[in-house]
């Protein structure tokens, strides 16, 4: 705690820049580490979700996640579930000039969601074989529901910028976890939340998997126009003490996923340390050669009417991906093979699955990236740019 001014005190948290992971005093080859995690009765080869974000997810790029051992959400409010050809919109957002790209997406986000269009999403992820994760925001949650019915996906993700599971409206009623589980016969995950209480309260409230996160994704820009958020390090501590907690309560594991601001194998590596179950994705992602976005990303936020908390931003194209998670790496930033540099990361850390990283000591470390890097700074190597 830090006295931010007279009678006013605050916490001091942390991010991914923050920390450091020590490595342990025994080691593990590479080879016997396993990656993989059950994430509400979902099996993941790689502890990976991909964003609920139109230039991410498609029915294309969920079926290769999904080939890939990972999980894509796909999102029914985005132009996927709106137009029943995407090609021309994704274009116009594409080629967009800066200033005109806001304006650009808020009117491609003008037409209708269509529950026919939903419907014929889950049915072409389902005939691709894939696993079938979809997204709706509280306020739709009930409707998409009774639309999607019983046994057509394997996860329901009702997502907004804050959800709580006390949520006090005039315009509609707080979704009923329970119940939706029940609708779809499948696990219903929630976010995001960046707090203890917030994440036991929602676990408590039913959700079977908790989104974390406030802001920290590439696109989002909720941070700087709300001023809202905890850096992702402390709020994966917090929500995780509340998972241990409700564990402890219940029986029932409630898994967390860390939801943005991840760029390297490293931050995915402190993540999981921090406490997370699995990682949500965007940005990375965007850039892989399946996604839908042109080499664009931009948030679930930016069409918002009145205050968008979300932008267009280029990643341009790093590769399949497969290359990107899975390598080999044409880059020395660590923002490709993401998935072997925790596979790494584990084995100096000693861990052999996803529950002994959580257990991997965590040390407060601010020059750990720029400690006698001073040659790479000033070439503009090693992602010191």
């Amino acid at each position: 705690m830090v006295e931010i001014g007279r009678n006013r005190i605050a916490r001091q948290t942390f991010g991914f820049d923050d920390v450091a992971l020590v490595p342990g005093a025994v080691t593990l080859d590479p080879d016997i580490v396993d990656l993989s995690n059950d994430i509400a009765g979902i099996k993941l080869d790689l502890p990976i979700v991909a964003s609920a974000m139109d230039a991410v997810v498609d029915v294309h790029s969920s079926a290769t996640l999904s080939d890939l051992g990972g999980l894509a959400v796909l999102h029914l409010e985005g132009i996927h579930c709106r137009y029943d050809d995407v090609t021309p919109v994704l274009e116009r957002i594409a080629s967009a000039s800066a200033e005109d790209a806001i304006s650009v997406i808020r009117e491609a986000y003008q037409q209708p969601v269509k529950d026919e269009l939903i419907v014929q999403r889950i049915d072409e992820l389902r005939e691709k074989g894939a696993k079938v994760a979809v997204s709706p925001t509280p306020i739709t949650a009930a409707h998409v529901a009774d639309v999607i019915g019983a046994g057509k996906v394997d996860a329901l993700v009702v997502q907004s910028t804050v959800t709580t599971a006390q949520h006090i409206s005039s315009r509609y009623q707080s979704p009923d976890f329970k119940g939706l589980a029940d609708m779809v016969q499948a696990p219903v995950f929630v976010g995001n939340c960046v707090s203890y209480q917030a994440a036991l309260d929602l676990m408590r409230a039913g959700a079977d998997g908790i989104f974390v996160g406030v802001g920290p994704g590439a696109a989002c820009t909720t941070r700087r126009v709300l001023g809202i958020g905890v850096p992702q390090v402390t709020a994966a501590v917090d929500c995780a003490a509340a998972r241990d907690d409700f564990l402890r309560e219940t029986g029932k594991r409630v898994p967390i996923i860390l939801d943005g601001g991840m760029r390297t194998g490293g931050d995915i590596s402190k993540a999981i340390a921090a406490g997370a179950d699995a990682v949500m994705i965007g940005s990375p992602l965007a850039a892989a050669e399946e996604a839908p976005g042109r080499g664009y990303h931009w948030g679930m936020a930016t069409s918002a009417a009145g205050l968008p908390r979300g932008t267009r931003i280029y990643v341009g194209i790093a590769g399949p991906m497969e290359q990107i998670l899975l390598g080999p790496a044409r880059r020395d930033d660590g923002t490709m093979n993401l998935f072997g540099a925790l596979r790494l990361s584990m084995a100096c850390c000693g861990a052999r699955t996803i529950l002994d990283m959580q257990k991997t000591e965590i040390i407060v470390a601010p020059a750990l990236t720029s400690e006698g890097k001073d040659v790479q700074r000033a070439q503009g190597v090693g992602g010191t740019r």
